[in-house]
C-alpha cells in the first residue's frame, strides 16, 4: 500500500469509496505495482478479496505483499483472501489431467466458443461468504482483483466475452454486494486500429465502464533512474471530479513515491 497514492486519491483503509470499478492500464511501462497496492490496501481494509492471478504465482504476490506489510498466507488461512492461481491450474486443464471443479472454472481454455461463465461462477461463490471463520465480525464489502484481463485475449477469449464478464462482475459485486472491482489491462499496441480483438479496443471499452482509471506510461524522454514513468488519474463523477491529473512516480523496494511532473529531486 502506497501512502502517497492514498493521499492523491483521498482514500485510506479506514475510509474508502465503495462500489468502485478501478481500471489499471499500462503502455510501455509496468503497472504491476498498482495491483500490489490495491491487494494490500483492501486486505488492510478487512475486505473479502477474490484475486484472479493469471500472470504470476501466489509466491510472487506473497513476497511483494510481505514487503508492504501484509501476509497473504495468513489472509488465505482465515478466509479473507481467495486466490485463483491461473499459471498453476491451466496446464492440467489443457492436458485433461484435472478432474476437479477447477476444470469448470477454466473451461474457456478448451471451449471452441470461449466464454467466462465458469470464472464468473467461481468469483460469485468465493465472495458469497460475508464473515471470518470465527463469525465474530463480518468482512468489509467484497473486492475482485484481476491481474490481468488482457491475458484472456491471448488465450482465445473474445473482447466481447471479457466485457460481458466485467459487466456481470460489476453488476453483482459493485451494485448488489456494494463492493469493488479492480482490473489490469496491458496495452502494447502502438496505434489504434480497427481490430476489435486487441488490448487497445478492450481498454477503450472498459474505460466507459469504470469509475476510476489509472493509466501508467513510460516517459517520452526514455529511461530515467530516478523517475520510472507517469500515471494519469481520471475519475468519472461530478464536473469538478471529471478531470485528468498526471503524476510521475518512482517504485521503491517497499513502496512507491508519486510527485507532480518536474518536481523530482532528479530534475531540480
Amino acid at each position: 500500500m502506497f501512502p502517497d497514492l492514498n493521499s492523491i486519491l483521498n482514500s485510506s483503509p479506514d475510509s474508502f469509496r465503495e462500489r468502485e470499478f478501478i481500471l489499471l492500464s499500462d503502455r510501455q511501462a509496468d503497472a504491476s505495482f498498482l495491483i500490489h497496492h490495491y491487494l494490500t490496501f483492501y486486505l488492510k481494509a478487512r475486505c473479502k478479496v477474490c484475486f484472479l492471478g493469471l500472470v504470476q504465482s501466489f509466491s510472487h504476490y506473497s513476497v511483494v505483499s510481505q514487503r508492504l506489510g501484509v501476509n497473504l498466507t495468513q489472509a488465505k488461512e482465515k478466509g479473507q483472501l481467495v486466490f485463483l492461481e491461473g499459471l498453476k491450474a491451466s496446464p492440467g486443464v489443457l492436458l485433461n489431467e484435472d478432474t476437479s471443479d477447477t476444470t469448470h472454472t477454466f473451461d474457456y481454455l478448451r471451449s471452441p466458443c470461449a466464454e467466462l461463465r465458469g470464472l464468473f461462477e467461481f468469483v460469485c461463490k468465493s465472495l458469497s461468504q460475508s464473515g471470518d471463520e470465527a463469525g465474530s465480525e463480518p468482512w468489509a464489502p467484497p473486492v475482485l482483483i484481476i491481474d490481468d484481463l488482457s491475458v484472456l485475449l491471448s488465450l482465445g477469449v473474445s473482447a466481447g466475452a471479457i466485457l460481458d464478464f466485467t459487466h456481470y462482475c460489476q453488476a453483482t459485486i459493485c451494485s448488489q454486494l456494494q463492493g469493488s472491482l479492480v482490473a489490469l489491462v496491458r496495452c502494447d499496441d502502438e496505434e489504434w486500429d480497427e481490430d476489435e480483438e486487441n488490448s487497445s479496443y478492450l481498454l477503450k471499452a472498459l474505460t466507459h465502464q469504470c469509475s476510476l482509471s489509472l493509466r501508467v506510461e513510460g516517459l517520452s524522454t526514455g529511461y530515467c533512474r530516478d523517475i520510472h514513468g507517469q500515471v494519469e488519474i481520471w475519475r468519472r463523477g461530478r464536473a469538478e471530479e471529471n478531470q485528468r491529473k498526471v503524476f510521475q512516480y518512482k517504485v521503491h523496494d517497499k513502496g512507491a513515491s508519486f510527485f507532480a511532473p518536474g518536481t523530482s529531486r532528479a530534475v531540480l
